[in-house]
C-alpha cells in the first residue's frame, strides 16, 4: 500500500516592530498537490456458497488394495506369474491332445479352470486377413486373405495390427463353441513374463494348436516374421469362457475386459 504525506504550511504574520506601517504576511510558495492515488479495480464478489463448498470438500484418500488380494504384477494388474501359477495344473477337458505342427506328435491337452480353458504350446505366426505391408502374399507364402471372424464393417481382421488367436476347428478332440468360446472371445497370451490380451480371431486345422497373429507375437517380443518367426514352446493361451468383444477390432476393449477376467481367474478358488 502506498502512503501519501500531506504537508500543510501555515503562514505566520510578521509585524514590523517600531513604526506603524502596512502589515506584511509571509506566504509560502505554491506547490502542486500530490497526485491522487489511482482508484483500485473493483473485484467481483465471490459467492459465499462457493467458498463454503470449497471449504467443506473433504480431502481425497488413496485406497490401498485389501490385504487378501493375491500378488500382482506391475501397476497393480494381474501379471504373467499370477496367470501361470493359476494355470500350473491341468484338468484335461479335451478328448485327446493336439499337435503343435503337422510333423509333431499330439501332446497338448486343453485344460479347464474356473471360467476359462487353456493350453500350453508354441506360437506360429498367423498373417491371414487384410493385405498390409507386413502381411501379404509376398511376405507370407501361405497367406490367406480372409479370417474366420470379421470386423464390424465385414472385412477380414488385420493380423499386423490386431492381436488375435487361432483356435482349432471343432472336431473329435475338442469343440471350442461347446466350451463357451466364440469369435471375439477374450484371450490372455502369456510368454516371457509378458501378457497380451487378444481376441479369438481365426480358426485353424482341427488337430493343431499354437497360432496367433503377427500383432500378438510382436507385442510379446516374439519375432513376428510369418516365414521364420514365432517360438517353438513356452506360450500359454488362456481363453475366457462366455466373453466377447464387440466390435472385435476394439483392442482397447479386449485389454480392459481381459484384465478384469484375469483378476477373476486368479482369484477363483
Amino acid at each position: 500500500m502506498r502512503t501519501l504525506a500531506l504537508v500543510t504550511a501555515s503562514g505566520a504574520a510578521l509585524l514590523t516592530a517600531g513604526t506603524p506601517g502596512p502589515v506584511t504576511l509571509a506566504v509560502p510558495a505554491y506547490t502542486d498537490p500530490a497526485p491522487a492515488p489511482a482508484p483500485r479495480p473493483v473485484l467481483s464478489a465471490v459467492p459465499l456458497a462457493l467458498v463454503a463448498k470449497v471449504h467443506r470438500a473433504p480431502a481425497r484418500a488413496h485406497r490401498s488394495r485389501p490385504p487378501s488380494s493375491p500378488a500382482h504384477g506391475r501397476g497393480g494388474e494381474v501379471g504373467a506369474a499370477d496367470l501361470l501359477a493359476r494355470a500350473s495344473a491341468c484338468e484335461q477337458v479335451s478328448n485327446g491332445t493336439y499337435r503343435t505342427d503337422e510333423a509333431a506328435s499330439p501332446t497338448v491337452p486343453v485344460c479347464g479352470a474356473a471360467g476359462a480353458v487353456f493350453w500350453k504350446a508354441d506360437l506360429d505366426i498367423d498373417c491371414d486377413g487384410q493385405v498390409t505391408a507386413a502381411c501379404n502374399p509376398a511376405t507370407d507364402p501361405a497367406f490367406h486373405g480372409d479370417t474366420a471372424f470379421h470386423t464390424s464393417d465385414g472385412r477380414p481382421l488385420d493380423a499386423e495390427r490386431l492381436p488375435y488367436v487361432v483356435v482349432p476347428a471343432p472336431g473329435g478332440v475338442w469343440d471350442y463353441g461347446g466350451a463357451g468360446i466364440e469369435g471375439g472371445g477374450v484371450v490372455a497370451v502369456v510368454h516371457g513374463g509378458k501378457v497380451e490380451y487378444a481376441v479369438v480371431g481365426d480358426v485353424g486345422p482341427e488337430h493343431i494348436v499354437g497360432e496367433a497373429s503377427y500383432a500378438t507375437a510382436k507385442s510379446l517380443g516374439i519375432d513376428p516374421d510369418p516365414t521364420g518367426g514365432g517360438v517353438p514352446s513356452g506360450v500359454t493361451y488362456i481363453l475366457f469362457k462366455d466373453s466377447r468383444v464387440s466390435p472385435i477390432e476394439d483392442h482397447e476393449a479386449a485389454v480392459r475386459t481381459g484384465r478384469a477376467l484375469a483378476e477373476e481367474f486368479v482369484r477363483a478358488d
